[in-house]
């Protein structure tokens, strides 16, 4: 016997409080179909007392993600579940916030802040930063036409973002430009030495209110002040012996930290973890375990440009631009891990592996 089902006009006189807890309450693959589903739906998401009893991280029962750009995956791009520790299968497409010009093959994704992405878009002179769950998106034009760029990064904050990247130009000398979606444009500030560039994949880290970089050797750390403008070489000792250098944040705690290779005349004998201390000193945390650090090493083989590092969720995530899984430290445990290899992957995938923390942020603006 088949229960009778409930009826339409029922549904449709719920308080929208109810509503509001209901949808709360659902997954973020349901969360995604839903915004189509009826214009009612769509407006409740995004009501002014949805946004202010739901918009806190703990509210909303999102799970966190790693998320793979590679061009092999063009049309899609795989989700690692890290709260569930698996893959999922939630496509993810572009079509309805990309321009008419533009194409899902002419994409590169570039950077992500707290639930939003940014994504060039050269055919179109522009870059795109969207907020994938909320499908909001704002297309912002390069300072200039024929515009080169390295070093670009997406810093998101509760009231806004910044875009802050490199650009040589027409000259030799590089400048610094910062967009600001407060005002809804570009400043140009005076650049840094161009040793910076070495850095292929790895982006700037946010942390104290600038941008930090590790620079190749002779290794230092510098940052740039985003407000001000200027930049700085900090006056601190980095551990003797690097071969390569990269600098991580936590979002949370606000501790900057070092991964770096240890060794001599350009070979690692092991990779080891440091935190900046509240002395200014760098503290030696771990040791990359022998095995895992044999592994990583004869992925990259010592070609060190190769290697980027990121945080996620209470992770150290250490990747390389050529190999398809990441390895990264728990840092709570203090144990390293190896994340499995994407199922959807072609088995003969080619270099370009991309890997980016997906925390969605229903508000995070754009």
């Amino acid at each position: 016997m088949t229960r009778p089902a409930m009826d339409p006009e029922i549904w449709s006189r719920l308080p929208d409080e109810i509503l509001e807890k209901i949808i709360s309450l659902l997954p973020l693959k349901t969360l995604f179909k839903l915004r189509s589903t009826c214009k009612h739906f769509k407006s409740l998401i995004f009501s002014p007392s949805f946004i202010s009893n739901h918009s806190s991280s703990s509210s909303l029962p999102f799970s966190s993600f790693l998320l793979l750009s590679h061009p092999q995956c063009y049309d899609q791009f795989p989700l690692y579940d890290s709260g569930a520790g698996n893959w999922r299968n939630v496509s993810i497409s572009l079509s309805d916030l990309l321009p008419c010009t533009a194409t899902s093959q002419s994409l590169s994704l570039l950077s992500s802040s707290n639930g939003l992405f940014c994504f060039s878009l050269p055919s179109s002179s522009s870059f795109l930063v969207c907020n994938l769950l909320a499908r909001t998106s704002r297309l912002i034009k390069f300072p200039a036409y024929s515009f080169a760029f390295e070093l670009l990064t997406l810093v998101s904050t509760p009231l806004g973002y910044k875009l802050f990247m490199l650009s040589s130009g027409s000259s030799s000398n590089f400048s610094t430009f910062v967009y600001d979606s407060k005002f809804l444009s570009w400043r140009q500030f005076d650049g840094f030495d161009p040793i910076l560039s070495d850095n292929y994949h790895q982006e700037g880290v946010f942390f104290d209110g600038c941008l930090y970089f590790a620079t190749p050797e002779p290794f230092s750390v510098v940052c740039f002040d985003l407000e001000s403008g200027k930049w700085e070489r900090l006056n601190i000792e980095l551990p003797g012996e690097l071969t390569f250098v990269r600098l991580v944040c936590s979002d949370g705690e606000g501790k900057l930290y070092l991964i770096g290779g240890v060794g001599s005349n350009g070979i690692s004998r092991t990779i080891k973890l440091w935190e900046l201390s509240q002395e200014r000193n760098w503290v030696e945390v771990e040791n990359l375990p022998e095995l895992m650090c044999r592994k990583f090493l004869s992925v990259c083989y010592h070609n060190y440009e190769h290697v980027y590092c990121f945080w996620h969720q209470g992770m150290i995530c250490v990747c390389c631009y050529t190999w398809p899984e990441i390895l990264y430290y728990k840092v709570s445990r203090r144990i390293w891990h190896w994340l499995p290899k994407c199922p959807s992957l072609p088995v003969k995938s080619s270099c370009g592996f991309r890997w980016f923390s997906f925390v969605p942020e229903l508000y995070a603006p754009v």
